[in-house]
């Protein structure tokens, strides 16, 4: 059963620095894999052919490629990558495609399910920061940030390392949980707790993004088919998903989590969060 610390979730959320999303992740990953029965960890994107946490997630990770317009022999940098699921997925259908998988989380990259699904050497595990990024001055064809660049911090630092390392006509491109417009705590309630990310307002990424040298290609706010169906989801089917959840964690989590959908819902349809999926070039 694992515990949740409320000091470390509250350092967590004031501190927010790769040690933080480290321990986070490591202590909650469990917790959305339970809830998806899946290793996307990412929040999906629902519509009539995505009906379940798990269809919705691989929907985000293909729309996600589509927009990013990625193609075979094609060299990728996954930054953020998890337990690299979307890089499997992407290797699959583009093929032949090199992926490089980064990510700060050790444990992560070492899972065994992340290491089955190596691919022929096609897909090599790194692990490093989207700080600093292990590669050569132009020498990529994409680099991608799935549901991950709101904990890069400074998030200009994760841009020019991406400008640095792409070609001529590379490109960048994030799904990113974003803010409106800085907002307060009053209007994101359990969400200043519990959403333990940097709250990067949509201004703020296009502004650092073009200040940085890139031109944005393609921009889609995404937000309603993200949080408000996947908190529809978890209602509906809460009595089937909570004994899951408990089998790996307390009570008071599932609650938590609740409670944060809730507010995620409540804050999306009042325009207070958004989720986007952000395409530029160099």
């Amino acid at each position: 059963m694992k515990k949740i610390n409320p000091l470390e979730l509250f350092l967590w959320t004031v501190r927010r620095n790769e040690k933080d999303v480290v321990n986070m992740y490591d202590s909650l990953s469990g917790l959305m894999r339970a809830a998806t029965e899946g290793d996307m960890l990412n929040f999906g994107y629902w519509d009539g052919n995505a009906n379940s946490p798990f269809l919705a997630q691989k929907n985000l990770a293909e729309i996600f490629g589509k927009v990013a317009q990625l193609a075979p022999n094609q060299r990728i940098v996954d930054v953020g990558c998890g337990f690299c699921s979307p890089a499997i997925l992407w290797y699959e259908q583009y093929t032949p495609i090199e992926i490089m998988c980064i990510d700060i989380n050790y444990e992560q990259l070492r899972d065994p399910n992340t290491a089955d699904n190596h691919k022929d050497g096609k897909i090599n595990f790194v692990n490093a920061t989207a700080r600093i990024l292990p590669f050569e001055d132009e020498s990529v064809d994409r680099v991608l940030a799935l549901e991950s660049a709101q904990h890069f911090k400074p998030l200009e630092e994760f841009i020019l390392e991406s400008f640095r390392i792409l070609k001529k006509g590379g490109m960048l491109a994030m799904a990113i949980p974003v803010v409106q417009r800085p907002t307060s705590i009053i209007k994101l309630g359990i969400l200043a707790m519990t959403w333990s990310s940097e709250h990067y307002s949509i201004d703020f990424v296009k502004s650092t993004i073009i200040q940085k040298g890139f031109d944005i290609v393609s921009m889609q706010r995404i937000g309603s088919n993200v949080y408000e169906p996947m908190t529809e989801y978890y209602v509906k089917n809460r009595d089937t998903l909570k004994p899951k959840i408990l089998k790996q964690y307390p009570s008071y989590v599932e609650k938590i989590l609740f409670n944060s959908l809730h507010k995620m819902k409540e804050t999306s349809e009042n325009k207070i969060i958004d989720y986007l999926l952000l395409v530029c070039e160099k």
